[in-house]
Order: structure tokens, then C-alpha cells, then sequence
């Protein structure tokens, strides 16, 4: 699977990475013995990078992800996690947690973007995982927080950076705005862009993914399925939009997209899944992944060919922007 760099760091990333909140048991409960099996079918695949995060099921994920690990080459696979949600004991748990992950609530997400408080995350993390440092971090959702953030989180974890403990730094959000301030105004490499780039919605191409090139930055897609409304070759009512349920007219939008994929014999996930990476900026994008199936069918699904006429002919129907720019698959820049 080939890799891509982020400018001006020693980080290569995969350009398909495994988003570890479904092994943190997000929705629903996965077992320990699924989440390994997921971890070794995406290394067996060639997929070396991994995401994780405190908030996910409360550091499940980042316990499950470290074991699945250990035992690898530390210096062939490249894992980021986030700051800006420390644990802390729950002195008032009701028996499971209440922000979307099955697991009991015997700890609680407290919000802290001061220096000690990214300094103190990032040791518990280390300590979850089992593992000597990680390659990347992100402050994670800092939309309320904008100010703590680029004042002292940022410069913290800078500071890490210029000292080699990490080897990128970055903001992870669902929204474009504020990450494109980071990439203009801080000392962020990369960010995490959750849904805002999609086949549903391009909105970054605004702010954030002009930005990244203007800067000689870089940006990882995640949410393309935008939480699973593109995930099926034939969208149906009922399905999920951005954790909410999907409106009938985008419900509607969906299946006209996947109209034109079929007559260009590709698939409406396929397409979802390629569409980012049509962009110059994203260098990456990054699947949840929990069960070995699912990594084996995104890893297909990733590796199929979706012709550009697809794109044109998206754009001549106003199902995408105008001014998507296609970048030809074939004469991007990669690494290996």
C-alpha cells in the first residue's frame, strides 16, 4: 500500500488508514478476539496507520490498539491519538457511557486544552497503549476551546515536536473553519477533516483544503461515509447522515450518486472512498474499521478503479461542486 509523507516531517503515512473508534466499542459492543482480528487483517493488507483517541469508549480503543500492536516493528507502522479530553474518575457513573460508546462509565471526559493538561493526556495514552511515543497527535474537537488551544495546547505540543517525542502535530474536527485557522495560524502539520469533504458535501473546498496547499500543508479524510449514508451500494431510508438520520433529499442525492457509479461500474463506497483522495491536499483517508471483514471489504474497496469520467459527469449533473478539481490518479505524487 503506498505511502505518502507529510511535508516538512519524518511521518509517512498509508493512504488508507484504520480508524480505531469501532474497536473502542462505538455504538455497539465488539469483542477483544474481533478487534485483534481487525488489526491483524489491516496489517496484513499493508495499512499502517492507526488512529485512536482517548474518548473512544473511554480508552478501550487505545487499550485494544497498543495490544494488537505490540508485537510489530514499531518503526513500520505510524499511530495517532488526541489531546484535549483528559479521563478522570466519574464520582456519579450510571453503568455506561452516555457519548455513544458501550462501555461503563467508571470514568468521564473532562475538557482541558491547558499545557499540563496535553502533557498529561499524552502520558495516560502512552500507558494505555504500552507504547514509547506516538507519531502523531491531535487536539480533538477544540471548537469551543479555540483560544486554550492555539495558545498553549499547539505551542505544547510543538515544543514536543522540535524535540523529536512526536513526529507531527494537528486538530482533528467534524467542522472546516477552525481547522483551517489551525493550519494558518499554528504550528500544525496536518488535520484530521471529518465529513466535510465528502460526495455529499465539499464544503472544505472553501477554507480548509486551500489553505493546506497554500501552506504546503496536508489534511487526512475521515467520515467520507458521513456516518454511513455513503457506506451502500443503494442507500435506503432510515440510514445515518452525520450521526443523525439522513434526510429523505439527501437520501435522494445518495442514490443519484450511486446511479452514476453503476453506470460507470464502480460502487457508491468506492467512489466515497476515492473522492478525497482526488484532492491534492489529502494524502490519507481513514476508515473505522472493528471486525476483520470490514477492513478486508475497505481494503477492496479502496484498491478499485474509479474511472475520472465519473467525477465529470458528477459534476455536469450538480450531484458535486462545479469546482471539485480532479487530480489524475495516475500522475499523483506517492511514496513507497
Amino acid at each position: 500500500m503506498h505511502r505518502r509523507k507529510i511535508p516538512h516531517t519524518p511521518v509517512q503515512v498509508t493512504e488508507l488508514g484504520f480508524g480505531a473508534s469501532g474497536i473502542g466499542n462505538l455504538y455497539r459492543t465488539t469483542s477483544a478476539e474481533d478487534a485483534a482480528a481487525a488489526v491483524d487483517a489491516a496489517w496484513d493488507a499493508g495499512i499502517r496507520y492507526y488512529d485512536t483517541a482517548p474518548h473512544y469508549g473511554l480508552g478501550l480503543s487505545e487499550h485494544r490498539l497498543g495490544a494488537a500492536l505490540h508485537d510489530r516493528p514499531r518503526d513500520q507502522y505510524v499511530i495517532s491519538s488526541k489531546a484535549g479530553r483528559l479521563l478522570v474518575p466519574n464520582n456519579h457513573p450510571t453503568g455506561v457511557d452516555t457519548e455513544g460508546f458501550v462501555v461503563r462509565d467508571d470514568l468521564r471526559r473532562q475538557w482541558d486544552f491547558s499545557r499540563d493538561g496535553v502533557l498529561r493526556s499524552l502520558e495516560d495514552t502512552l500507558e494505555r497503549t504500552g507504547l514509547d511515543r506516538l507519531d502523531i497527535v491531535y487536539l480533538h474537537d477544540p471548537d469551543d476551546h479555540w483560544q486554550q488551544a492555539a495558545d498553549h495546547a499547539m505551542p505544547a505540543l510543538a515544543e514536543l515536536r522540535a524535540q523529536g517525542v512526536i513526529g507531527a502535530i494537528g486538530a482533528g474536527m467534524n467542522q472546516s473553519a477552525l481547522l483551517t485557522r489551525f493550519l494558518r495560524e499554528t504550528a500544525a502539520d496536518l488535520v484530521m477533516l471529518a465529513g466535510r469533504y465528502t460526495l455529499l458535501d465539499q464544503s472544505a473546498l472553501d477554507d480548509v483544503l486551500p489553505t493546506a496547499q497554500e501552506h504546503g500543508k496536508t489534511v487526512v479524510a475521515a467520515g467520507v461515509f458521513n456516518s454511513g449514508l455513503l457506506s451502500q451500494n443503494r442507500p435506503t431510508e432510515g440510514m445515518k447522515y452525520d450521526y443523525q438520520s439522513a434526510p429523505p433529499e439527501l437520501v435522494d442525492r445518495a442514490r443519484a450518486i450511486a446511479d452514476v457509479c453503476e453506470r460507470y461500474g464502480t460502487t457508491l463506497p468506492a467512489a466515497a472512498i476515492a473522492f478525497p483522495r482526488t484532492h491534492p491536499a489529502v494524502i490519507n483517508v481513514t476508515l473505522g474499521m472493528r471486525t476483520a471483514e470490514q477492513v478486508r471489504r475497505n481494503v477492496e474497496l479502496h484498491a478499485r478503479h474509479v474511472p475520472n469520467g465519473l467525477w465529470d459527469e458528477l459534476r455536469a449533473q450538480d450531484l458535486i461542486r462545479a469546482d471539485v478539481p480532479i487530480a489524475d490518479e495516475e500522475r499523483r505524487p506517492r511514496r513507497s
